[in-house]
């Protein structure tokens, strides 16, 4: 069953075609990796899918609802969470209170909890709102760091926090823009078998890495753009042999592996 759907996908910024035409679907359960060389379009595939960008042309559909021209709010309270390439954390806030950021756009009182602390309807979800953060948190092994500022930690820390965030939306599509950047060989080793259980725990994930050996080791599907234009998609295998890709890649001509 497709979870999301992009039909013939165009942005352009001036007179420059970011992402020219792209068509792909993401699988309920499946974990698809975006990749391609820098500048290929695909940060700008995933701020179209969140409604930071609205699509010049085509359409992106959700469970079936059109999403291209939504608002980024609207994609989060649809079920689609993400990551951002570069760290977007508050630093000076607890690492607990970051998720609880989170959490709050699902909750049912918003402002009005704010405003009125003391109800017991309040009282009641915030509990509940806490209890669902520490679990986000103990996701992605940082509970007994919960109330340690997010500035103190390890930089391999602060983007599982980030994930963590997302999570706490209780997304049905986790998008992860470079979820490995910069970190060691262990570091990606506990990525990688955090995203799987994530997808076995019912969560799509569509993700954008530049670590071949991650998505090779970590993807059932992969789509491959180059200067925005999809030119290859398939099962690992298929992507990694593919002339297209190589020469994307390596330049024509070149050999070796994507």
């Amino acid at each position: 069953m497709a979870l999301l759907e992009l039909d013939n996908v165009t942005i352009r910024f001036g007179g420059l075609t970011a992402v020219d035409g792209v068509s792909f679907t993401v699988q309920q359960g499946e974990i698809l990796a975006l990749i391609g060389p820098n500048g290929a379009g695909k940060s700008t595939l995933f701020n179209m899918v969140t409604g930071i960008y609205r699509p010049t042309s085509g359409q992106i559909r959700f469970r079936g609802m059109r999403l291209a021209g939504s608002a980024p709010h609207r994609a989060a309270l649809c079920g689609i969470g993400r990551t951002f390439q570069n760290i977007r954390l508050f630093q000076s806030q607890s690492v607990l209170h970051n998720v609880l950021t989170g959490a709050h756009l699902r909750g049912r009182w918003g402002l009005t909890g704010a405003l009125l602390p003391f109800l017991p309807a309040v009282q009641r979800e915030e509990g509940r709102l806490l209890e669902h953060a520490v679990h986000c948190l103990g996701r992605v092994n940082l509970a007994t760091k919960a109330y340690e500022a997010a500035g103190s930690l390890s930089y391999g820390e602060q983007r599982r926090l980030e994930i963590a965030r997302a999570l706490a939306l209780s997304p049905a599509l986790l998008l992860l823009d470079e979820p490995a950047a910069g970190m060691n060989p262990n570091e990606k080793q506990t990525l990688l078998e955090m995203v799987r259980a994530i997808r076995d725990s019912g969560i799509t994930v569509l993700l954008v890495e530049h670590d071949m050996r991650f998505v090779m080791g970590i993807s059932d599907r992969i789509v491959v753009l180059d200067h925005g234009v999809a030119i290859a998609e398939g099962v690992p295998d298929e992507v990694r042999t593919n002339p297209q890709v190589i020469a994307a890649y390596l330049g024509t001509g070149g050999d070796g592996h994507a």
